[in-house]
Parts: C-alpha cells; sequence; structure tokens
C-alpha cells in the first residue's frame, strides 16, 4: 500500500469482523480493503474485473477473497453478496465503492452519458446497501459507508451528470440512515477531493483537453484549490473509512463526510 498507513490494530473492536467492498480491486476500494485487513478484518473484493479482484486479494492477503460483481445488476450483486458471506462465514461491515465518471460539459452530455453515471454511482450503491442491508437486518448489525465525493457537494463544471449522480448518493444516505438507524444500523458516506487514482488521471487528460491546459497544469490547479496543498491518496480516504466503520464513530449516521484537504469546509 502506498501513501500514509497507519497503525493496526487502531481500532480492536474491528478485528474479527467481515467486509464486503465493492470497486475494491483498485484506488479507494483497495486501500480501504487493505487498511481494514490490517485491522484484523476479513475482507472479500468485489469488483467488476474479477481478474483484478483475484490479484487484489492475494496482494492484500489476511484471507482476503475475491468476488465477481456487476455493481449495476442486482442479481449480480445478490449473487456476489451470497458468494461472500458463504466464503466469509457473515458480513457486519459494508463499503459501497463503485463508481466511475466521464467528463463533457452540460449541454454537449448524452443520454449514454448520463445513464452510465448513474448506473454505478447511484443504482450500483442502491442496490448494494439495499441488498447487503437486509442482511444486517435480519441478524441485528451492521455498518455501511458509501464512496459520494466532493462533487456530491458542489456542482463541478464538465462533471455535471457525475455531480448529479453522487449527491443523489447523499440522499439515499441520508434517507436509508434515518430508516435503519432503530435497528441499530449505521449508513453514512465520505466525499472525497481530487484523490490520486486511474480514474483521477483519466480525468485529467479529459479536462486538460476540454480547457486547453496540459495535464501538469490540471494537477497544479487541484493543488491550488486544495488548502492542504498536496494532491490526495486514497490512503487518506481510507483512514476516514475505517473510523467510521468502528465503533469510534458508533453516534455518527447519516453523514457525508468531507475528506478534501479543506477545498470544501461545509
Amino acid at each position: 500500500m502506498t501513501g500514509h498507513t497507519l497503525p493496526s490494530p487502531r481500532y480492536p473492536d474491528l478485528a474479527g469482523k467481515r467486509a464486503f467492498v465493492t470497486g475494491g480491486a483498485v484506488g479507494i476500494g483497495r486501500a480501504i480493503a487493505t487498511l481494514l485487513t490490517l485491522q484484523g478484518v476479513r475482507v472479500a473484493v468485489a469488483d467488476l474485473d474479477a481478474a483484478a479482484a483475484e490479484r487484489a486479494a492475494a496482494e492484500i492477503g489476511g484471507d482476503a477473497v475475491a468476488v465477481g460483481v456487476d455493481a449495476r445488476d442486482r442479481a449480480s450483486v445478490e449473487a456476489g453478496f451470497a458468494t461472500a458471506l458463504d466464503r466469509l462465514g457473515g458480513c457486519e461491515i459494508l463499503i459501497a465503492n463503485a463508481g466511475v465518471s466521464t467528463m463533457r460539459p452540460a449541454l454537449e452530455l448524452t443520454d449514454e452519458d448520463w445513464d452510465f453515471n448513474f448506473s454505478v454511482n447511484s443504482r450500483g450503491i442502491f442496490l448494494t446497501d439495499q441488498i447487503v442491508a437486509r442482511h444486517f437486518a435480519a441478524t441485528g448489525t451492521g455498518v455501511s459507508v458509501n464512496t459520494a465525493s466532493l462533487a456530491a457537494k458542489v456542482g463541478a463544471p464538465l462533471l455535471a451528470h457525475y455531480s448529479a449522480s453522487k449527491f443523489a448518493v447523499l440522499g439515499w444516505t441520508q434517507a436509508l440512515a434515518r430508516e435503519l438507524a432503530p435497528l441499530g444500523i449505521r449508513v453514512n458516506a465520505v466525499c472525497p477531493g481530487f484523490v490520486r487514482t486511474s480514474m483521477q488521471s483519466r480525468e485529467v487528460e479529459w479536462e486538460s483537453r476540454l480547457r486547453g491546459m496540459t495535464p501538469d497544469e490540471v494537477v497544479a490547479d487541484y493543488v491550488r484549490q486544495t488548502p492542504l496543498g498536496r494532491i490526495e491518496t486514497p490512503e487518506d480516504v481510507a483512514g476516514v473509512v475505517v473510523f467510521l466503520c468502528s465503533d469510534g464513530a458508533r453516534f455518527m449516521t447519516g453523514q457525508g463526510v468531507n475528506v478534501t484537504g479543506g477545498v470544501y469546509m461545509t
């Protein structure tokens, strides 16, 4: 794991728990799966790219398992989660992290752009949360953390469709948290900023062309907007997610927690 690491176990209450992490093969999802494993959690790495999930699980270690899952498809999520339950022996933590992006001016967006972003970022979160929360409700325990975005708090130029899909994640998170609170099930979201991932690398290339800038100038603009003065790492996000999974956050639910280096402070 690259970037900033945390001592293990930092949250002893997490040791022995089981987690289902979607989009877990790369980027933020992989950092979360890795840090959970370091806390003694047994993780199912779920990803559309089953081969990448297998590689990630092997490299993460800690008896991590891999599951191929298409977050857009109910039957796929149900089958993947059932496989994870069988292989892990249970599940107390959900990280609904799978996400995508495309970039285009709002007046040039196509139906395909809109539908693709919503199918993964909104529908995928809905399906995964609902299916896993039914298990949590039956077992009487569980915590979910959804990956939203800085773009879920502030509409992002060239990413209007992505922003809309991530705003939907926050609305869903809040409503679901209210419904599940009487059952003792917590649901929160994290809102990362400019995170160094393969998704960001693609976005930098797109944005450089759309704005008539070099990729280096785009990245420098991200840093300029970030009061803490650097590009965020997946591990920066993972540390907050693991906290939200722990008893340290036992009285937090329905929150969209900013992890942006100060880009957004409300």
